[in-house]
């Protein structure tokens, strides 16, 4: 029987449960996922090296010859639209002008000298994989052609799962939460490792992941599956795992939203969350995966657009917060390494100052790295006049530019920040990368029901099967759909499926369709989709499950749809915890007993109708 807790009771068991003497502008085709620079036991590039004495006093000596306009670029990390640093096509010449004022990437970083670009999707930067690498080594030939010759950190939000800007042909792996519910650090590390070494084939140096947020709040409406699990302890192994995997791959690792993001229900790309939880709770459930992450060395830490009154009253979001910036992060928890911003366009940040205001004031608070303002004309002069007025003390920037020169360092830019078309051939989408994300993802399917025994589903008894529910769009724009994914899946399996769309919302048309494809199959399987209360895809379930053939549902993004499904009459649910093919392969692959259900819940399913109430406890998962 369920049992009755109360939320504080829950968040409370929750957490219970070196460089180059010169740097040059010569090109050249260095192999990216095995680089010729020294590497440390953990895979790192000049570790420790990059921090000696001599290398500091090269670095300070460099940056005491560097402009105070190249400066205050180094500070900022910056969209640009285009496939290519000197030649995109006029739709994204038009959107730069438009935004950002400059025609190309490598206009950019002239006119602006920013020390790094983030790649995505939307901005066309990542087409394919030799667009990707040619791309890269666009942007760092226009930044050793500064009057300052400095490499640039190039970075995306490749967390895998659901947030992936790099798509296929390269590996796409299960994402955090998956990882989770699979438990293996082994997988969650050499997950890691393969997709840094990818990156690093293609030129991006500095990935956003691992997610470091605990997610104690199933209606987190950002956080979510990108989130390894509830369980602070759990949560930090597997950042730890995956700081160690990026880094050891030569990708500089990002664990974020510090303090923590995982306890809201408010979105900080469109408003301002308040974390409520008092400084012990914190403590508890918030900072451990931070403090894993510091211990495994990693490279940065991104900050959140969130309030946390208990540490800081003025209750100033956390990227704009001293108190928790340099008074938590770096003065409590010693951190010394890169402090970048979430991005900079959200809501969050800009809610309670002015655009010109918020990337000076995320200064003084102790980040390094500006990241992606939406005007990047005013953020860069509201930085220039502040330093020129002596609000920012010219030594404060610097030890910011240290800091960042430092991971360039690490990162062996200073030697070579170039990659080789060759080296993404042999490195990026490698079949022995795929397998190894199919085996991965196998180990993370959950099987949370199964009445009478209906799965596996046997090809000889269950030959005919019909997928339908919901398509959202590919993260990467590469995968999918999932109701073609899986059917496709099937067929390769024995089956014969066919698939129809029904949508996150089906109307009753379509739901009156599904029922009559249902006719004549032996099983239909039901790919949901953050199922609430009052959603259609409830009513789908019901009206396929009234014909009296079974129904397997799949939630294909959060494992909490199977609340929300009690009494709808399915014969199983599955989570697959995100809609990516990788993940919806292995889902068929557990459905038609080709694989066995391993993964467990890592986070608590509450009741719909009393979220008091557990439904499904952490660690809860059948097997057969």
């Amino acid at each position: 029987m369920p049992h009755r807790t109360s939320r504080r009771t829950l968040l409370t068991a929750t957490a219970a449960a070196t460089a180059a003497a010169a740097i040059t502008s010569g090109a050249s085709t260095a192999s990216a996922a095995a680089p010729a620079a020294p590497r440390s036991a953990d895979g790192g590039h000049f570790a420790g090296h990059h921090r000696s004495a001599a290398t500091t006093r090269r670095l300070k000596r460099l940056i005491s010859r560097m402009s105070l306009e190249e400066k205050v670029g180094q500070l900022f990390v910056m969209r640009v639209y285009g496939h290519s640093a000197t030649a995109p096509d006029q739709a994204d010449i038009d959107a730069n002008m438009r935004e950002i004022g400059v025609r190309t990437a490598a206009e950019l970083i002239a006119e602006y000298h920013v020390g790094g670009i983030i790649y995505f999707v939307w901005a066309h930067n990542t087409r394919d994989p030799h667009q990707i690498a040619d791309l890269s080594n666009g942007i760092q030939r226009a930044g050793l052609a500064g009057p300052t010759p400095l490499p640039l950190l190039v970075a995306t939000d490749q967390e895998h799962g659901i947030v992936c800007r790099v798509g296929a042909p390269a590996t796409l792996m299960p994402g955090a939460m998956a990882l989770g519910a699979g438990g293996s650090h082994s997988d969650t590390r050499r997950a890691a490792q393969i997709a840094g070494a990818e990156l690093a084939a293609l030129g991006i140096n500095q990935n956003y992941a691992p997610d470091a947020d605990v997610n104690v709040s199933p209606a987190n409406p950002v956080i979510g599956v990108r989130s390894f699990g509830s369980d602070p302890q759990s949560v930090a192994g597997m950042v730890a795992a995956q700081v160690k995997g990026y880094q050891g791959s030569g990708v500089a690792s990002t664990a974020k939203h510090f303090p923590g993001h995982g306890d809201t229900g408010t979105d900080s790309h469109t408003g301002l969350p308040v974390i409520t939880h008092d400084r012990r709770q914190w403590t508890e459930l918030d900072a451990p995966p931070f403090r894993a992450a510091i211990a495994a060395g990693i490279d940065s830490i991104m900050t959140a657009h969130i309030v946390v009154p208990a540490l800081d009253p003025s209750e100033d979001p956390a990227t704009l917060s001293r108190p928790i910036l340099t008074g938590v992060l770096r003065e409590e928890l010693g951190y010394d390494g890169v402090v970048v911003t979430d991005a900079l366009d959200m809501e969050g940040v800009r809610t309670k100052y002015g655009d010109e205001r918020v990337p000076v004031l995320a200064l003084k608070a102790g980040v390094d790295q500006l990241l992606n303002p939406p005007n990047l004309p005013v953020a860069w002069n509201a930085v220039l006049a502040a330093v020129r007025s002596g609000e920012l003390d010219e030594a404060r920037i610097d030890e910011s530019i240290l800091r960042i020169l430092r991971l360039k360092t690490k990162l062996g830019l200073f030697d070579d920040p170039y990659v080789s078309r060759k080296d993404v051939d042999r490195v990026v989408g490698t079949r022995a990368h795929l397998a190894a994300a199919d085996r991965i993802a196998e180990r993370t399917t959950t099987l949370l029901a199964n009445d009478g025994a209906v799965l596996p589903l046997s090809r000889r008894s269950h030959k005919n099967l019909l997928v339908v529910g919901a398509d959202p769009a590919s993260p990467s724009g590469t995968t999918g759909p999932p109701t073609t994914t899986l059917a496709k899946a099937f067929d390769e399996l024995g089956h014969t499926a066919t698939a129809l769309s029904t949508g996150t919302a089906p109307t009753r048309a379509k739901i009156d369709e599904a029922v009559a494809a249902a006719r004549g199959k032996d099983a239909v399987i039901v790919g949901t989709y953050n199922v609430s209360a009052t959603s259609s895809q409830r009513t789908l379930v019901s009206a396929l499950a009234a014909t009296g053939i079974p129904v397997v549902t799949v939630a294909i993004r959060n494992p909490y749809d199977i609340a929300h499904l009690t009494g709808t009459g399915f014969a199983a649910s599955l989570a697959a915890y995100s809609w990516t093919d990788v993940e919806l392969r292995a889902a068929a692959r557990v459905i038609a007993g080709h694989a066995k259900p391993r993964g467990t819940l890592p986070v608590p399913v509450q009741r719909a109708d009393d979220p008091a109430r557990v439904l499904y406890p952490v660690g809860h998962g059948l097997r057969y």
